[in-house]
Parts: C-alpha cells; structure tokens; sequence
C-alpha cells in the first residue's frame, strides 16, 4: 500500500529530530480512534495502534493523534504497533468539548476542504452555519456549504440567499444525494489524494451523500423523525474512508454543539464583511460602542451591515474569551447587553433602520 495516496507528504519527515533508536519507523495515516485504540493504515496495510506511554503520557510533548493524523509508528507485525511520534498538521480542525472541564476537543486533521453540510429543509439554521464557517477558516482549510436534500425543497432561493448573507467567498452547492441533483458541481474538490471532512448536525445526510459520492452503499444510513427531521447519529466515531476514485473522505459524528476554541484566526476570515469597517473610525482606539465616528456604527446605520451579522461577531468573539478569562467574559456580556438595549432605543428614536 502506498502512503503517497492517502495523502503523505515525504517532506513531512525531512525536518524531524528524532532520537538515533527511534530512527527505525514507519508513516502511517490515523483512519479511526477508538478511545486508547487507533486504526492506521501504512505501507503494510490496515492496522491498529496505540500510544507510546512515556511519549504521549509522561513527557506530554507530542499532541495526541485525531482522525487524518499522519504519525510515526513502530511497526509490530503480531500485534499493535506504537504510535512515537504526531507529524506537523497543514489543518486542524477543534472545538470546545462539550463534557465541562475537558478543554478543546480535536476532530479531524490534515484535510484540505471541509464540507459544512446543512439540511434545505426543517434544519436549516445560518447562525449554527456561522459558527462552522468560523471554525472552518480556523482548521486552515477551504470552507465549502453543502445545502443537502434539494429534492425535499421546491424553492429554495430564500435559503440560497440567508447563506450569501453569512457566506461571502464561499462556494455554496445544492444537492441531494436522492436525484444526484448537483452533486456533478462538486468534481474540483473531488480528487485523488485529497481529504474532505464532513461536518454537520445529525440528520443532515453526511452518509447519504458518501453514498452518492462512492456510487454505492458503504455508511448505513438511518431513517429521520418526520416531525422534525432530526435524525439519530449514524456515524458513532470519526473515520476516514478511502473512496475508489481517490478521495479521501472524514466523517463526523452529527454536532449540533459546536462550542467556540481558538477562533483568532477564522473570525477574520469568516466575517471579512465586518471586519473590514475596523481601521476606518475616528478613534483607532475605538471599541465599536458609543465612541462618535465609529466606522461600524454608521455601517450598521446606513444598511451596509446588518446589525444581526455584527451581533453574531460580537457573540462568537465573547464566547470564545469566555474559556480564556471567564471572569472579563461575563463583565463584558453584561456590558454588550447595555449596548444592545441603547441601540435598540436609538433605533426607535430615529423609526428603524434604513434598508
């Protein structure tokens, strides 16, 4: 089996210092975890590993391997082989764990493009699709928003255009994995040796559409609550599947919790639209609040930003500080609800803001 297709890099070794009796080890690709178990596939097939203890456990200097992971391995051929060393990621992709007390949660890593995935239907939610999209540019991948179960839909235009509203520079696709109905758009990010990751709440048909993509039915594929058109979570565990054209596909428990990690990054990128107004105030001190010549201010004023994309900025920025410094976190949303009730007042002074 060779590595290269599965997306490895020769060059990812070149810079390595490892110790002279380690010398002597195998790349290998993390296709599953399963608590302390890991699938990994190398040049000597599909196999299972586990962590080097004083590595990972008592030194604590290597981080700890997640589904697309590239690691060095001490291959054992009659049993489980030892995972030494986590090779440098080109994306990672995390969020807040929601267990309280476990800090950020890793999901999936080196992938090139991620599939935000999100019903046409019932499900449809642009302010959850903020926050993926936030964390999407953070991964250091290429966000793209897969609206699934065209089919269900007669017109979807009004979908189409809440997503352009929170999606600037983002390609945005239509399909169903029922008809095949725009899945022909999605052949640039479907390429040998490349690694998508699915993500998307339960219910939103990530396995439907591996099945579509594959052209046959290799992820089970579980019915949805009419009522609601929430689904049970088929998928149980993060894994990666090879598909018989080469791609690389990473797929991810339904989350409907996407809790904010470190977001420095991707919150520029995920709202380009509101951060291109910072620089422009009067005051180059501004803080966006009740300072005269706020640039954002007046955007929000004239139209040209939409108050809820800059309260959802303001939100997904707070929520973030808030597992940095709890304390400044709460003072600071006591402050931003203050801001919101004056706005509100202002609005209904001046008979609402112009369209």
């Amino acid at each position: 089996m060779n590595l290269i297709d599965y997306g490895f890099i020769p060059s990812m070794l070149y810079s390595l210092d490892m110790p002279q009796d380690e010398v002597p080890c195998l790349p290998a690709r993390v296709t599953a975890v399963h608590k302390e178990r890991y699938e990994l596939v190398c040049e000597n097939g599909q196999i299972f590993g586990r962590l080097k203890t004083s590595v990972y456990y008592i030194d604590g200097g290597e981080s700890f391997p997640t589904t697309g992971d590239f690691v060095l391995i001490n291959f054992n051929q009659s049993g489980d082989s030892q995972i030494i060393k986590t090779l440098p990621r080109r994306s990672f992709f995390s969020r807040r764990d929601p267990t309280p007390g476990r800090g950020e949660q890793a999901v999936a890593a080196n992938f090139d493009y991620v599939f935000i995935m999100q019903s046409l239907n019932f499900d449809f939610n642009p302010k959850r699709m903020e926050r993926y999209i936030t964390l999407a540019w953070q991964s250091g991948a290429i966000p793209v928003l897969i609206l699934t179960k065209a089919d269900l839909v007669e017109d979807f235009t009004e979908q189409i255009q809440a997503v352009e509203k929170v999606a600037s520079g983002i390609g945005i696709y239509a399909v169903s994995a029922v008809s095949g109905a725009g899945l022909d758009a999605l052949a640039d990010y479907l390429k040998p040796r490349k690694t998508i990751v699915f993500l998307g709440s339960s219910g939103v048909g990530k396995s439907s559409l591996i099945n579509a993509l594959a052209d046959k039915e290799i992820m089970a594929v579980n019915e949805i609550r009419e009522d609601d058109s929430k689904g049970r979570h088929t998928t149980t565990h993060r894994q990666l599947i090879m598909l018989d054209s080469g791609v690389m596909i990473i797929d991810t428990p339904g989350m409907r919790e996407l809790g904010m990690w470190d977001v420095s990054q991707g919150l520029g990128q995920a709202f380009s639209d509101v951060e291109q107004y910072f620089g422009k105030c009067k005051f180059k001190d501004c803080k966006h609040q009740t300072e005269p010549g706020c640039a954002v201010k007046v955007a929000i004023e004239n139209g040209e930003l939409l108050p809820e994309r800059w309260n959802s900025y303001l939100n997904l920025k707070r929520e973030a500080k808030f597992f940095d410094d709890k304390g400044t976190y709460l003072h600071q949303k006591q402050q931003w609800y203050k801001e919101i009730a004056k706005l509100s007042k202002q609005k209904k002074k001046n008979g609402g803001i112009r369209k």
